[in-house]
């Protein structure tokens, strides 16, 4: 039996790829086991090669497989893009229709099956994917019974006699695989898994209940590659709760709104990828300036302009850090799992709250749209902080405006909601005075710089840095963040298994820098190396920027938009020492 089995399914996107791939994965899933699923998609609405990957373990598993096992190809364009991840005991299922041919260097054996001609028997032309689904069933010797609740649960609305069909299909499929190969199905069959029920989702639907959880209640955004399914998700959910999502014109327009929900009390936030980020560096400003909480979620993905906008990149690190003009506190959070992405989002609701200051929640394409198994999670856990809010000002019968901007030893100033009796005060962007009316004298400008700014010594984040550093005398630490956990997992395990001593740090709170943990961590290791997908060695030089260790760190950098595979980042670590 195979303790790992990686399975594709690949075609013209609009043909129904993403739905083969989430039928195959609900069923697995259902069984108990842990998986891994890594989409490729083009850059357009339909049409362009697509392909869904599918990494199954009876154990935890967080980065997608080297190699492939089976190939379901409903094209000639998904063998020659997929083949050269096959091995000799790997195995292509392709559709008869397209008459699919096998390139010459290809090491696995080739299965033509009528996949399409069996579903137009059955009534729809449609059903070719769950012919397909039989035939993978078929191979892993999976009961049809396994995908019975699965196909009741999606199509059941439909009626019984589309049910029965579907089922149907389901049966065809593992019967015509079988009569080919005959004795060699279940050749792929999987170890046994623990049989647990989890949750399998993307990191946007993670972070998107992580806002939830916080308490959050609005959303303003615009619809952007990879961050809609954020959107999406909450336009179904928050109704549910009392609050609303607002799809607006722009990004501009979104930051500003949720700038102004928060001042009004309620927890708000928006979501978007680069080129969103870069429109509300201004609104980012303002946040900062007139102090109000705002949290923002930015997944990365390939830049610049429209770049590669369903590609994987790491490559607007320093945008967040930098990207306003002037200066201002903010923090910059960057979850690496689908648990970190949810209580890691309620870190940032709280951290807006209390110290009054924007947050940006830093993703990437691979975390946001990778979909993983996960334990549900613990609400036991979570711990609501709303800061500094003033329900009732003692002298309210003053005439004297609210020192909302109050000059305090924590830079953090006492906050009213409008409506609040004698919490009058002004709002500005420009610099202003405890009150807040404008001023521009050289003291108060000094005065409440020095007040945001020290904001910064108060960030209350729990765990800024995983670590898993069992030597005191490393040969090499690795470190990276966001999506590259996973594969640096594996890379320690099997160079730690190779007698090289191995030390990971993968860093989640990127801003205020958790200097004092990583200098400890490279104290230990002979070299540094930073493992990021982008072409600069942004987090490297952050590194640099604020803890030194020029001589000892090294940077390995990938930025062709696609992630880093364990064996392929292997192989580059060698290199390296």
């Amino acid at each position: 039996m195979l303790h790992q089995l990686s399975w594709k399914v690949g075609g013209q996107q609009g043909e129904g790829i993403e739905s083969t791939g989430e039928i195959f994965s609900m069923a697995m899933n259902r069984l108990g086991y842990f998986l891994y699923g890594y989409r490729h998609f083009s850059s357009r609405i339909k049409g362009g090669h697509t392909n869904n990957k599918i990494t199954v373990r009876p154990t935890e598993v967080r980065a997608i497989a080297d190699d492939l096992d089976i190939l379901v190809a409903f094209d000639q364009e998904t063998i020659d893009v997929n083949y050269k991840e096959l091995t000799p005991s790997s195995i292509i299922l392709a559709d008869a229709k397209f008459d699919p041919k096998n390139p010459e260097d290809c090491v696995a054996p080739l299965y033509a099956v009528p996949f399409t001609e069996i579903a137009a028997e059955l009534g729809t032309s449609l059903m070719k994917n769950m012919v397909a689904i039989g035939a993978t069933a078929a191979l892993l010797n999976l009961d049809e019974s396994v995908f019975q609740s699965v196909v009741n649960e999606i199509f059941g609305r439909k009626g019984e006699e589309v049910v029965a069909k579907n089922i149907e299909a389901i049966e065809r499929g593992r019967q015509a695989i079988s009569e080919q190969i005959g004795n060699s199905t279940g050749a792929w069959e999987i170890a046994p898994a623990d049989g647990k029920r989890r949750m399998f989702m993307i990191g946007n639907d993670a972070a998107a209940l992580g806002a939830l959880a916080a308490g959050s209640r609005f959303m303003a955004a615009y619809p952007i590659t990879p961050a809609s399914e954020i959107m999406e998700y909450m336009i179904k959910k928050l109704p549910l709760v009392g609050g609303a999502v607002i799809q607006t014109e722009d990004e501009i327009a979104a930051a500003t709104m949720a700038i102004g929900a928060n001042y009004g009390g309620v927890r708000a936030f928006t979501a978007s990828a680069g080129p969103g980020l870069s429109l509300m560096m201004e609104a980012i400003g303002l946040s900062g300036m007139t102090e109000q909480p705002l949290v923002i979620f930015d997944t990365q993905r390939g830049g610049p302009s429209t770049g590669l906008p369903t590609k994987q990149e790491q490559s607007d690190l320093m945008a967040m850090l930098y990207g306003t003009h002037g200066e201002i506190p903010k923090v910059v959070i960057a979850p690496s799992t689908m648990e970190e992405a949810f209580y890691d989002t309620i870190q940032a609701f709280n951290i807006a709250e209390e110290l009054q200051i924007p947050v940006i929640v830093m993703t990437d394409l691979q975390l946001a749209l990778g979909k993983q198994s996960v334990d549900p999670f613990d609400y036991s856990k979570i711990e609501i902080r709303r800061g500094k809010i003033v329900e009732a000002v003692e002298d309210e019968e003053t005439k004297d405006y609210f020192k909302r901007y109050e000059n305090t030893e924590d830079g953090v100033s006492p906050r009213v909601l409008p409506g609040t009796k004698g919490g009058i005060h002004h709002v500005t962007g420009v610099e202003h005075d405890e009150t807040g009316k404008p001023s521009e004298a050289t003291g108060n400008r000094r005065t409440q710089m020095d007040k945001r700014m020290r904001k910064l010594q108060h960030v209350r984040f729990e765990n800024p840095v995983y670590v898993n550093a069992p030597h005191e005398d490393a040969d090499v630490l690795l470190v990276g963040f966001n999506s590259t956990r996973g594969a640096l997992e594996e890379v320690q395990e099997k160079l730690n298994s190779e007698g090289v001593k191995v030390n990971h740090a993968h860093i989640k709170l990127i801003h205020p820098f958790p200097a004092e943990e990583m200098s400890a961590l490279m104290d230990k290791a002979k070299k540094v190396i930073v493992v990021e997908n982008n072409a600069t060695g942004q987090l490297a030089n952050v590194m640099k920027m604020n803890i030194g260790g020029h001589a000892k760190t090294k940077s390995i950098l990938k930025y062709d938009g696609t992630p880093f595979l364990p064996r392929e980042l292997t192989n580059l670590v060698k290199e390296e020492i």
